[in-house]
């Protein structure tokens, strides 16, 4: 018997991992195909505009040699609007948190100088000293001072939004950069598959492959369905598909992800260093006669610098960094940011809720029950919820929280949508601003159906929210 059997049979989990400088490297960038996964796509609506533009210009130079799965086509489309909510959040809570620091200095400098005037008064009855004390930190000073610093920070944080150069309205109509990817990608877009083979891929996944860790995408085997559980597994189905399709010499895949988790990476042994998977090589190598690369995107996309000349700046590679380190950041399982439109079929993590209906003292059963259902009206009120009371300083935002973009009620001139409700439709001693503010229709049918101590709770919580974010330009 050939004694080398034993290593070209194993010759994926013999060899180590991908390294940059890899002989063999460069023939994935000038041949054979690349693969964008979602997270990839999505990162271009996080760059600012200088970047996004380059690396835009970058991912241009594959041209002609990108395949994309219908499962990342799907992802894709789909995640647009969150990706660029969760910006837009980011910055509103950065600025939020700017208003409530400044507002805790100022409070300090007023209790730091009633200590000082108290121990004038009790030991030197020196009511003179007192009083300038007083005039000095008036109200008046405290905030003229305090805003230098409050101009200068929200100008900074205006700058960030002007650089990235897109609203939420750009992943609905005004999009500019979804043409471009089309045009990159051309006709190389996987198709829908057929209902039978999707059920066939869905059936594998959850009765064989996730229970048996098989990669990828074993770690999400516990998101709310099925479908949603499989996604890495059909890209990876059609990506294995479709090279069997192409002409059999040369078949190489180049697969750029940012997802290091571990059903795409085998985690080294007593070190933090890691691989991707040998058993995924192996695999393609198997079924369609291809050999595969893995790569996260700063990796990529300095391959596409050095083999395909491609011009990508110092701080536009910080930037794909920075973006791609984000992104291990994130939670896992949960949407960027929490909306109106995904908060209905999202169970809250245990015991969220309720530390946010505890945080702000409210005591009706009715408003316990709503948090406590299951129900898509339920599920509104509990986000909306835990949402509101992180904003306004109520409770701690734990570091896995994800965020919340649900507002009950706005500060504007139009209403946010033609269903809200104006503001003059509550009493004067219900709601102030009622000439300029506009109500969730949602959170009127909460107000019907919960005591007057509640109400008065929840419609404070609103009205801050609401101008919270008129002042943050959320």
């Amino acid at each position: 018997m050939d004694d080398s059997v034993l290593l070209q049979r194993f010759a994926a989990w013999l060899q180590p991992g991908p390294s940059a400088q890899d002989p063999e490297r460069s023939v994935f960038f000038t041949g054979g195909i690349i693969v964008l996964d979602t997270n990839v796509l999505l990162s271009l609506y996080e760059y600012t505009e200088t970047s996004r533009e380059e690396v835009l210009s970058a991912l241009e130079q594959t041209a002609g040699r990108l395949w994309m799965p219908y499962q990342v086509g799907l992802e894709f489309v789909r995640g647009r609007r969150s990706t660029l909510e969760s910006r837009k959040r980011a910055l509103a809570e950065a600025a939020s948190e700017v208003n409530k620091k400044l507002m805790a200095a100022r409070k300090a400098i007023v209790e730091a100088k009633n200590v000082v005037c108290a121990q004038l008064d009790k030991y030197a009855r020196a009511q003179q000293e007192i009083a300038g004390l007083d005039a000095l930190v008036a109200d008046s000073d405290v905030d003229a001072h305090l805003d230098v610093y409050r101009h200068e920070f929200k100008r900074h944080l205006d700058m960030l939004k002007a650089d990235h150069g897109l609203t939420l309205n750009s992943a609905d109509v005004e999009d500019p950069i979804l043409p471009r990817i089309a045009k990159m990608y051309g006709e190389g877009i996987g198709e829908q598959p057929d209902d039978d083979v999707l059920r066939k891929r869905l059936e594998e996944a959850t009765a064989f492959r996730f229970p048996n860790k098989i990669p990828p995408g074993f770690s999400d085997s516990d998101k709310d369905t099925p479908l949603k559980s499989a996604g890495d597994f059909l890209l990876w189905e059609e990506v294995i598909e479709h090279v069997r399709q192409l002409p059999p010499t040369g078949r190489r895949v180049l697969f750029v992800s940012n997802d290091t988790k571990e059903d795409w990476y085998e985690r080294g042994s007593g070190s933090s260093s890691s691989r991707p998977w040998p058993s995924l090589v192996d695999e393609l190598r198997r079924r369609a006669q291809a050999n595969l690369r893995i790569e996260t995107p700063p990796t990529f996309f300095g391959g596409v610098r050095k083999f395909l000349d491609a011009e990508l700046a110092a701080d536009t590679y910080a930037e794909i960094e920075r973006v791609s380190e984000a992104f291990e950041a994130k939670v896992p399982d949960m949407p960027l940011v929490v909306t109106e439109e995904t908060a209905s079929h999202l169970d809250p993590p245990e015991g969220l809720a309720l530390a946010a209906f505890n945080s702000v003292g409210l005591v009706s059963s009715a408003v316990r029950v709503a948090l406590e259902s299951a129900s898509p009206f339920g599920r509104l009120i509990q986000w909306w919820l835990i949402g509101v009371t992180a904003q306004l300083g109520r409770r701690a935002a734990g570091e896995t929280e994800p965020s919340v973009g649900i507002a009950a009620a706005a500060r504007s001139s139009e209403p946010p949508s033609e269903d809200w409700v104006s503001g003059t439709a509550l009493s004067p001693g219900e709601w102030l601003h009622r000439d300029s503010s506009w109500i969730a229709p949602w959170f009127m049918d909460l107000m019907d159906s919960i005591p007057q101590a509640d109400r008065a709770v929840l419609r404070r919580l609103a009205a801050q929210q609401a101008e919270s974010n008129r002042r943050s330009g959320g």
